[in-house]
């Protein structure tokens, strides 16, 4: 007598719930995720083995480029409206209400106090654009010990580090250097990219 085969069914998977965890995992990471703001300039940081990581916020990061400009940033919208007051009562400037918005929005600058206003009058694409000449650190017009010691004032738990291109001559990283000494400033981070470290073997 025949075998009866029985009657094998397909079987079917449903991709309706991998289909929503893929799109839950999306969302989520657009949610959390943090994106670096845009930088003024752009430097080439030399690269070292230390594992240090910096605060992400309470910081203030001084970038020093491959000419010796120096631009200035400071984390917290609050901390930086604070700044601005003080930096424009120290220089008897006035700033209005939609430049003080402005600057609070703003990551980071290099133009001396005299040109900020005119920068914060502009659209931030204009400003993009805009040609900064650097915060001034000279033994003249150290206007940047000034916007130190003022975010310093404003918010007193504020870390520094320096972010010198690799191309930057030494002079110029002396001199930033030499202006956070001159306010009794000895503790600060050089940011540099991360080397990989080499294994014993």
């Amino acid at each position: 007598m025949p075998k009866v085969k029985p009657h094998r069914a397909r079987p079917s998977l449903d991709m309706t719930p991998m289909v929503d965890l893929a799109f839950l995992l999306v969302t989520f990471f657009m949610l959390i995720s943090k994106f670096a703001p845009e930088e003024v300039v752009v430097v080439d940081t030399p690269s070292s083995t230390s594992d240090i990581k910096l605060p992400e916020s309470d910081i203030i990061t001084i970038t020093v480029d491959k000419t010796g400009r120096a631009f200035y940033a400071v984390g917290g919208q609050q901390t930086r409206l604070a700044l601005l007051d003080k930096m424009a009562a120290k220089y008897k400037l006035n700033f209005t209400a939609a430049q003080k918005q402005q600057f609070a929005t703003m990551e980071s600058f290099g133009v001396p106090i005299e040109q900020l206003q005119s920068l914060l009058d502009l659209s931030p694409e204009e400003r993009k654009r805009a040609q900064q000449p650097g915060v001034p650190y000279d033994s003249v017009n150290n206007q940047l010990g000034d916007w130190i010691m003022q975010t310093r004032y404003s918010n007193p738990k504020v870390k520094i580090a320096i972010k010198g291109d690799n191309d930057a001559d030494v002079p110029a990283i002396k001199g930033v250097i030499k202006t956070l000494q001159d306010r009794k400033v000895n503790r600060f981070n050089l940011i540099t990219d991360m080397e990989v470290k080499p294994r014993n073997l």
